[in-house]
């Protein structure tokens, strides 16, 4: 991977599934017997910034986008992939509103965890506990990379950073079919579409990725490190 780690990857590397492996067979079932899964379509909101957190989200399928959504411009936190999960900020004492909305980037299905009960857990279960701080630290460590990327690496740099991340932690292979539309890649990366098309046509000349249709297949990865690296 990137040598400094300082990429604008937007989801981390940990699998937040492992924490409920700390729990005993009755946490489990109380979850169990607490728990929904909801289908949500394409574009469709998942949860919206400013109402209150109800539930702890986890993506059983799918992938999420999760943004600030400002008066004229919106600010992507992380994407989250299957296995991730949202709302976990709201565990704080006096933190019971979003901070954040969340999109289906894909049709996907999410588990809707009551969040009176998961608190309850963590509050009795230190092993379980610590895990969700592991998560918290995580996600926190993967959005400080990506906002520094976003302030000071060169647009090549940024779109790098995406496509390895794509690669690696989202589709976990070199070639994939792109679920994201251009519009999304420059959200992503802090670009224009416009920008982000020439520089996926620079990278598909200089035979560092192929494109057709939809598909992605990155050609030369230590290329496209070193690009990632240098910013």
């Amino acid at each position: 991977m990137i040598k400094n780690n300082l990429t604008s990857c937007t989801v981390s590397n940990c699998n937040p599934c492992d924490c409920f492996d700390k729990l005993s067979q009755e946490e489990l079932d109380l979850i169990k017997k607490n728990e929904v899964i909801v289908k949500y379509k394409k574009g469709e909101i998942i949860c919206k910034q400013g109402t209150f957190a109800s539930h702890i989200m986890i993506v059983q399928k799918g992938l999420v986008k999760v943004f600030i959504d400002g008066n004229t411009n919106t600010l992507i936190l992380r994407i989250v992939p299957t296995g991730g999960m949202l709302g976990l900020t709201s565990l704080a004492e006096n933190s019971s509103i979003l901070k954040y909305s969340a999109l289906a980037y894909v049709d996907s299905e999410i588990k809707l965890i009551e969040s009176n009960t998961f608190k309850d857990i963590v509050s009795k279960n230190a092993s379980f506990a610590l895990e969700i701080i592991n998560i918290l630290s995580a996600n926190k460590t993967q959005i400080n990379g990506r906002f520094y990327c976003l302030t000071y690496k060169q647009s090549y740099g940024k779109l790098a950073d995406i496509l390895i991340c794509l690669a690696d932690n989202i589709f976990k292979q070199t070639e994939f079919e792109l679920s994201l539309s251009r519009k999304d890649l420059g959200e992503l990366s802090g670009m224009s579409t416009e920008s982000v098309i020439r520089m996926l046509k620079k990278f598909k000349d200089d035979k560092i990725i192929d494109m057709k249709g939809k598909t992605i297949k990155i050609i030369d990865y230590p290329k496209l490190q070193e690009i990632s690296e240098l910013g």
